[in-house]
């Protein structure tokens, strides 16, 4: 593993210096971009969950003031396939078509696209289309979707069933038979929305002389962009270059193409003039595919000194009609995190896909990871009222002790490091559990209604690889370049404290590029916790490389041998000789102009790395959450939550108390407000944010954040992730509190959101 220089900068808060520009106004998103001739597209949208297009006329559209083009399904059905990732053999994956080719199949699905000389008119445009539909059957239900008697929503598949996968581990049967008690729970995760402060968004434009097609996203992967939408639509991917300006917020929901991508990219070719589509925030609701949304069944089974015998789980997520790139991938993370921090000797789980006539389901901040959690960490808690102990001890009694990692779950999965009951141990510290569980007696017998939650979570990080490039340039200062696009999270500081600690610069002294395909040969993309430990790890080890080079070129400049050269801040110094000094600066000049090299080395002074991991790197901890619950209207407050994370080495700690602070908000989200709601039709009542209640400031407690510090050694940093815990481990823990708070009602489980009518219902229906 590479060591930095020094650690000036790694582990130091700095303030974001991407944050003037943003403050000032000056950041650029893609709407911001204005292009010489740039043509609007608005898009005409199904009104039915399910239905054949008898008729489609856009002839009056063509003729509307402004219009340049009107196109419909059948001149765009050459384009695609739209990509998905097959996780498990055998998976079905439907037709994707851009613009609907005869059935629309689901609410939202684009009939139409209007190409207009402003938005307004391509709006205006698009509402003269006239269409007859014939409504057919919906399946909004992902586990009504699989019964025998549902009506198959594509016939040449002969099943609504993508996929069905088994994890089996040991001998389950065996385990359940001879166990002292089992408890079982049925989870229903909720529907969410992204809620991206940016909606997606896209602006192409084509030279049709240099034939070269550039378009400007908010994306999260920019060259997955590249790629996707140069195979669509049949260009060499050099002839393609993506570009992600500042982009706002994306969450999982932009790391692929839509269909509204490859049809702007389409049109910019096409017609030979820019094309710009922004979604509006009710069909960024609507189209923009979204979280959770999964049943989850589980059965644990313990013995009569608490330890766990076997699991036993099944999941089914409604994965929409038109899959989307990471369809599986919620159901193929909940079923494998299913055993969570524990030692499980025996388990099956499945895990199955259903087609449904609604937006589809894909990555979102988590992507499968909360759900198991959720799941486990509630059984966990049946388990221990069963069992009549503390929830803390059964814990205690389960844990992957310290000495057994790296560790290999009952699902297959590979837990670098940890050391989760010292986790606990701080959080039940922080919290005072004891003076809690006390003061939740005293409560008690006073009428009130109190509760204690504990979640323990693990968050699988930093699958796939990663480049960075860094370069010395002849002044001496640094150019550091980044597969890894990032959408808030601060990449442009914390990659500068890398690259300064490895070379022994400061951070200002490093410029950080991004986003930008002619940048770099090759990036993955930001998403899944990857950047600090992949992005990171890559700038390391280019910047170890550079700086060897540059120790190799610094001993020929000082006549020195290579052993006696060392790096100090600034550049080279003879040991123990501080006089004989030479600067990165001069370092650089002699090898941009061939001098002074080592046998074998070529002129310049930069090194490009690709880093790929053996295995995902697990962050973990613990959260404990303090409930009231008013008996008369069902409101909760929430007067304390204690949450250790352990994400191995920080490189900002303030970045990462920030990334922490707003996935608790969004955790918090989920276990209390948010929720996509459909009725029977497939129609989304909960459309606008008139409905869909996103936390607000004044909604959201101040947590207690803390941190212990297990290094992982699958990098350079010894990092691991942290941008989605807050997900994975305040929802848990929330309902927890409330379920517990609830018990003398004999209230078992309330699935989310716990909106103060859902608990003010249970507590007078028991």
């Amino acid at each position: 593993m590479a060591a930095p220089l020094d650690s000036r900068y790694i582990g130091r808060s700095l303030k974001r210096r991407e944050d003037r520009r943003l403050l000032l106004g000056a950041g650029r998103y893609v709407d911001d971009f204005r292009l010489p001739g740039i043509l609007h597209v608005a898009l005409l949208r199904c009104p039915y969950a399910h239905a054949r297009i008898q008729r489609l006329d856009v002839e009056a559209a063509r003729k509307a003031p402004g219009v340049v083009a009107a196109v419909t399904g059948a001149e765009v059905r050459h384009l695609g396939p739209m990509p998905v990732m097959r996780l498990f053999p055998d998976m079905k994956v439907p037709p994707h078509p851009i613009l609907a080719d005869g059935v629309a199949r689901a609410l939202g699905t684009p009939v139409a696209a209007v190409a207009a000389e402003t938005p307004y008119q391509a709006r205006d445009a698009a509402e003269l289309i006239q269409v007859d539909y014939e409504p057919l059957p919906p399946v909004v239900d992902p586990e009504a979707a699989l019964a025998h008697d549902a009506p198959v929503l594509f016939s040449e598949l002969g099943t609504n069933r993508s996929f069905t996968n088994i994890w089996r581990h040991g001998d389950p049967d065996a385990a359940f038979a001879s166990a002292y008690r089992v408890v079982k729970l049925r989870v229903v995760q909720q529907r969410l929305a992204s809620v991206a402060l940016e909606p997606r968004g896209i602006l192409a434009s084509f030279d049709p002389i240099m034939e070269e097609l550039t378009i400007w996203t908010s994306t999260q992967a920019p060259f997955r962009m590249r790629a996707d939408i140069a195979s669509a639509l049949g260009l060499s991917e050099s002839k393609v270059r993506a570009i992600a300006p500042e982009v706002g917020g994306g969450f999982g929901v932009k790391t692929a193409p839509y269909r509204e991508d490859v049809l702007v990219a389409y049109l910019a070719v096409r017609l030979g003039r820019p094309i710009k589509w922004i979604s509006t925030r009710s069909e960024d609701l609507l189209v923009t595919q979204h979280g959770r949304g999964g049943v989850g069944e589980g059965e644990l089974a313990v013995t009569r000194d608490g330890k766990i015998a076997g699991l036993r789980g099944r999941v089914v997520y409604p994965l929409g009609t038109s899959l989307v790139n990471s369809a599986a991938v919620s159901a193929s993370n909940h079923a494998r995190l299913l055993p969570g921090a524990y030692v499980i000797p025996a388990c099956q789980i499945e895990a199955s896909g259903a087609l449904t006539t609604t937006a589809p389901i894909g990555a979102y901040r988590g992507a499968g990871r909360p759900e198991g959690i959720f799941l486990i960490e509630r059984l966990m808690d049946e388990a221990a009222r069963a069992l009549g102990i503390d929830p803390a001890e059964l814990r205690r009694k389960n844990y992957i002790p310290p000495d057994r990692f790296p560790f290999k779950t009952a699902t297959g999965q590979v837990y670098d490091s940890g050391d989760y009951e010292r986790a606990m141990d701080r959080a039940l510290e922080l919290a005072g559990y004891r003076q809690l569980r006390q003061a939740q007696s005293e409560a008690r017998a006073r009428g009130g209604i109190a509760g204690i939650g504990l979640s323990t979570y693990v968050e699988p990080c930093a699958l796939g690889w990663e480049s960075g490039s860094v370069r010395v340039e002849r002044t001496g200062s640094v150019t550091a370049v980044t597969g890894s696009s990032p959408h808030g999270q601060g990449h442009e500081t914390t990659f500068a404290q890398v690259v300064a600690d490895f070379l022994g610069v400061t951070p200002d002294e490093v410029v950080v590029l991004h986003g930008d395909t002619r940048s770099v040969p090759q990036g993955f993309g930001t998403f899944g916790s990857r950047s600090t430990s992949l992005g990171g790890g890559a700038l390391a080890k280019a910047a170890l490389e550079v700086r060897e080079k540059g120790k190799r070129i610094a001993a020929n400049i000082l006549e020195a041998a290579l052993e006696d050269v060392v790096p100090v801040p600034g550049g080279f110094q003879v040991v123990g000789v501080p006089a004989r000094q030479v600067s990165w600066k001069r370092v650089a000049d002699a090898a941009y102009k061939g001098q002074a090299l080592a046998p074998g080395d070529s002129p310049g002074l930069d090194a490009t790395v690709f880093f790929q991991i053996q295995g995902e790197v697990w962050s973990f901890g613990t959260v404990v959450a303090v409930v009231r619950v008013d008996r008369e209207t069902g409101t909760i407050a929430l007067e304390k939550i204690v949450w250790v994370d352990d994400a191995g080495t920080i490189v900002n700690p303030l970045l990462a108390e920030g990334q922490l602070h707003g996935g608790f908000a969004q955790g918090f989200g989920q276990a209390l407000l948010e929720q996509l709601v459909y009725d029977a039709d497939g129609q989304l009542l909960t459309g606008t944010l008139m409905e869909y209640a996103v936390p607000r400031a004044d909604d959201v407690p101040e947590p207690v954040i803390e941190k212990t510090v297990t290094q992982s050694p699958r990098n350079p940093l010894g990092a691991k992730g942290l941008g989605e815990a807050g997900c994975i481990a305040v929802p848990p823990a929330i309902i927890k509190a409330v379920v517990d708070a609830l018990a003398p009602f004999g209230i078992r489980h309330l699935d989310m959101p716990l909106t103060p009518e859902k608990v003010w219902r249970a507590i007078r229906t028991r």
